[in-house]
């Protein structure tokens, strides 16, 4: 493939929408992963998911205020329950959270059984539609992105169990629109997963390993014109592994 200004025009933007993607969920899957939580981002993201079919069932517009709000409600009342059941069931709470995602899969499926395009729908919320980013909103959704960073860094100590999880929960509610729910999974954990071992700079790092993951990926699938989603989760994986399995030196 030839990268001509038509085809930057598409990749810039989906790796901007990439890289601010891993802004706000590289730091919060640190924490994730640290609190043996990881399937909570798949729960929030599925919960949100269903937020924004249930919007389209009732016929709202696919892009309007009230999907948003619906997919943040949503994202945002599973939130507060996932921190209802840690403080009530801690030593059950990863079970907790499979159980919210697969009834919050089940009930999507269910709504989509009867719509013609389900099937595309479900795609768009498990693999995204990175390429197809729209550059003005995502300016917009720049500033969100920021905000949600700096409140972490700037009060991650003082937010608690329930300020996370709703920090969170926006997080996940915008990201899962923008990339869909598979690479908001791999970019929580994949990178946190990388430097576990980290001895500095834990966080740099892991920012590293999504963007090489994300640009990578970009790359890979213009060129060989295969699906982006999913080759972004792979090309994210594979530099995982790679800095994982590096000399301690270099890591």
């Amino acid at each position: 493939m030839n990268f001509d200004s038509a085809s930057l025009g598409i990749l810039l933007p989906a790796l901007a929408a990439g890289l601010l993607v891993s802004l706000a969920l590289v730091p919060l899957g640190l924490q994730v992963l640290s609190r043996g939580i990881v399937f909570i981002d798949l729960a929030v993201a599925q919960i949100a998911g269903l937020g924004v079919i249930v919007a389209d069932a009732l016929g709202w517009e696919p892009q309007g205020v009230a999907v948003q709000v619906a997919a943040l409600t949503a994202a945002l009342a599973g939130a507060l329950f996932l921190t209802w059941t840690e403080r009530r069931w801690p030593e059950v709470q990863e079970a907790i959270i499979g159980v919210v995602f697969a009834l919050a899969a089940s009930v999507a499926l269910l709504l989509l059984a009867g719509n013609p395009h389900g099937g595309e729908h479900l795609k768009d919320l498990l693999v995204g539609q990175i390429l197809w980013v729209d550059p003005t909103r995502l300016a917009m959704e720049a500033i969100v992105y920021v905000a949600i960073t700096a409140i972490w860094f700037a009060f991650r100590e003082k937010l608690g169990r329930t300020g996370f999880y709703l920090l969170f929960a926006c997080a996940v509610t915008l990201s899962v629109q923008q990339v869909g729910l598979y690479l908001v999974f791999a970019t929580l954990i994949v990178p946190a997963l990388a430097t576990y071992y980290a001895g500095s700079r834990r966080t740099l790092k892991a920012y590293g390993v999504a963007a090489v993951g994300y640009a990578s990926g970009l790359w890979a699938s213009a060129w060989f014109d295969l699906p982006s989603g999913a080759l972004i989760v792979c090309t994210m994986a594979l530099a995982g592994v790679l800095w994982a399995l590096a000399p301690s030196q270099i890591r």
